[in-house]
């Protein structure tokens, strides 16, 4: 459902994509009962200190395996592998062993890690049609959990971010074959992964888009195509409604572009409780304005300046394909930072949609100038029991943890337990940093309300954010460094990581402060 604004009229831009949605895996998923052939390979899901002997087998074969499991060192700890070429008796062209530990309290996190090593070895192999046997996980529940999870390590791996390729190479295209004990159960377990995968996939596909195609109407636009299907109510504010709105932060980061600020909203409402409110910081693009950046290299990345939009679309996606029991609504401000004659300068004052003046003291500190306003928004529209912000607000973030942890900041001990549970869960982690009083002279402004600097930085946007929330139960992630790897790493492949769709959805679910 879409409300309020046409955001392709008016563009003048770069061609809008009717059909920006596409399917983006290729391989294909099958759960069976039993296997009429093994083709050319076969995985075999081995519990910690299982004796690995499946139906069918000779004891020779049994044997065998065994003896080289001894040698190796193979055990069945979560995420062990060993391959062996040609097995004995068998007719597949390798074997493969993948250790998943005791089933009944494996680590998610490390089985999907499993699952991921496992693609790249199907990959490098150029294996084609691929039978995973989890018969030796006895117990039903463990069984489809377990398998489940080891394709969606597989699935998140094999994404490929190709469209602008005139020639791509060829996506992974294996058929696999999950060997599972209960169909009917593992079906859910299955459906409900891939869910997850498609929100982390809608993620990257945003965040991995150059700043001249992912600029804010063809953001707002390739989202609610991607919500056509679901039951998700989409509202996107076009920039002659976010002025008269009074969202004269957001407004003004991209006054200097032509492509100028939105308001995306999307709202899965799967129950009538009362909501809760994820909203993402997405610079389209941020040269950092008149304070322009400096480093060519940093420059280059900025088009994931739009990862926490990203994030909370992606997460919606996910909790409305899966038919989660939860009401959730997702806001995005987006905005293009830009140079021109008509953008914003330091030392600007703006007015926000609460009536609280900011000064610019920096235009490169623009993503808690939108999130103001954000924020704002869904408290003001919304009225959520509990919400969050996602962003990559600050490089003081990364100064202070680097890029294996987001910051995370709240002054609400049950919102921050259920967040860090969530995020342990996911593997997508946290660290929480000091929101406190004694930075409030941080953001103090000679001119307006507040300013956007101050320091130490990742606190002093944290401390101007807060002014936004009222009494709502709030917590703000700093993401900055987590939305991008250089080369592929586990579950994610060269480029942007979907950062935070896993960890939201998985908070969502968990219904805080219900």
């Amino acid at each position: 459902m879409l409300g309020l604004f046409n955001p392709l009229m008016g563009c003048a831009s770069a061609h809008v994509e009717a059909n920006f949605v596409e399917s983006y895996l290729s391989t294909q998923t099958q759960l069976v009962t039993n296997f009429n052939e093994l083709g050319d390979t076969l995985v075999v899901v081995v519990p910690e200190g299982a004796q690995v002997k499946l139906a069918g087998w000779s004891n020779d074969t049994a044997n065998h395996v065994q003896r080289v499991m001894d040698i190796a060192k193979f055990e069945g700890k979560v995420g062990q592998t060993h391959t062996i070429v040609a097995p004995l008796g068998l007719t597949v062209d390798r074997l493969i062993l993948v250790g998943v530990g005791n089933p009944a309290d494996a680590a998610r996190h490390k089985v999907e890690e499993a699952g991921a090593s496992l693609a790249a070895m199907f990959n490098s192999l150029s294996a084609e049609t691929v039978s995973i046997d989890g018969s030796l996980i006895e117990n039903s529940n463990d069984n489809s959990r377990i398998l489940a999870q080891l394709s969606h390590g597989i699935d998140l791996r094999n994404y490929r971010f190709d469209r602008f390729k005139s020639d791509p190479a060829p996506r992974p295209s294996q058929n696999m074959r999950f060997l599972v004990s209960d169909r009917s159960q593992a079906s859910k377990e299955f459906a409900d992964y891939r869910a997850l995968a498609e929100g982390v996939f809608l993620a990257r596909e945003l965040t991995n888009l150059p700043g001249s195609n992912g600029y804010p109407a063809a953001f707002a636009e390739y989202a609610r195509q991607a919500f056509e299907s679901l039951d998700v109510e989409v509202t996107i504010l076009g920039p002659e409604e976010v002025k008269a709105m009074g969202m004269g932060a957001l407004y003004g980061v991209s006054q200097g572009s032509q492509h100028q600020a939105h308001l995306l909203v999307a709202h899965y409402k799967g129950n009538n409780d009362q909501p809760i409110a994820l909203v993402g910081k997405g610079i389209t693009f941020d040269t950092g304005g008149y304070n322009i950046k400096t480093d060519s290299s940093s420059m280059r990345r900025m088009h994931t300046d739009k990862a926490g939009a990203a994030a909370v679309i992606g997460s919606v996606l996910t909790l409305a394909s899966q038919k989660a029991d939860v009401n959730v609504v997702a806001v995005a401000p987006l905005a293009h930072n830009m140079v021109s004659d008509k953008a914003q300068l330091p030392g600007d004052v703006v007015t926000t949609g609460s009536g609280l003046t900011i000064e610019v003291g920096h235009t490169d500190a623009e993503g808690r100038l939108v999130l103001s306003d954000g924020l704002w928004y869904a408290r003001e529209h919304f009225q959520p029991r509990v919400m969050a912000d996602i962003a990559t607000l600050t490089g003081a973030k990364i100064r202070a943890i680097g890029n294996d942890f987001s910051a995370v900041f709240s002054d609400h001990e049950e919102v921050y337990e259920s967040l860090r549970a969530a995020a342990e869960a996911t593997n997508e982690r946290v660290w929480r940093l000091p929101l406190d009083p004694v930075f409030e002279s941080a953001i103090e402004s000679r001119i307006a309300d507040v300013i956007n600097t101050g320091s130490p930085g990742a606190s002093a946007g944290a401390m101007l954010l807060q002014r936004f929330v009222g009494d709502t139960p709030w917590i703000h992630i700093d993401m900055a460094g987590n939305a991008l790897v250089g080369s592929d790493k586990g579950i994610h492949p060269r480029g942007s990581t979907g950062y935070g769709v896993r960890m939201l959805t998985e908070w969502a679910k968990s219904n805080p402060l219900k």
